[in-house]
């Protein structure tokens, strides 16, 4: 897994332009059916897909905290929310809450997740190939390659199956 890891970067910046390319010409015209496609594409990649074997997103990205997020996982450490924001978060340049340091503080050396049950909404659904109206999120996509094996299959497995 860790050889897949470290050659994904350059496998996503091989495929950027293609990838690009493709992703203009489904957000014009995005077939009927795309959001089944998807759906299908992502749940058939991750029954071969193991998160615990990778991590990869964890360990190399950090997650948006909503204010929802903020006061459940708060809640699940007996925190009050500034509490919790001081003790974990930052604000980006986007205004927006995330964590201080990468890889994910709560990520634990055999990749499981300490706040999994009550993780963030944006941990929940990465790699977010199966999103509804996935053709609006492609620059998200195009990010997500290069960070997580199973997309990178996903929008490959995408191409195949829309030529």
């Amino acid at each position: 897994m860790q050889d897949i890891i470290d050659n994904l970067p350059k496998q996503a910046k091989d495929k950027h332009n293609e990838n690009k390319k493709f992703f203009q010409k489904l957000k014009k015209k995005p077939p009927k059916n795309l959001d089944y496609i998807m759906q299908e594409l992502h749940e058939e990649e991750f029954e071969r897909t193991d998160c615990l074997k990778c991590a990869n997103c964890c360990k190399t990205t950090g997650p948006l905290f909503t204010d929802k997020d903020i006061e459940r996982i708060a809640k699940f450490f007996r925190l009050k929310p500034k509490q919790f924001i001081e003790q974990y978060l930052r604000i980006d340049e986007d205004n927006d809450y995330v964590l201080q340091t990468v890889p994910c503080t709560f990520l634990g050396a055999d990749n499981y997740c300490s706040i999994y049950d009550v993780r963030p909404k944006a941990c929940r659904e990465f790699p977010h190939t199966d999103r509804k109206k996935f053709q609006q999120i492609s620059n998200l996509t195009l990010k997500n390659v290069a960070i997580c094996p199973a997309a990178f299959n996903i929008v490959e497995a995408m191409k195949q199956r829309l030529k």
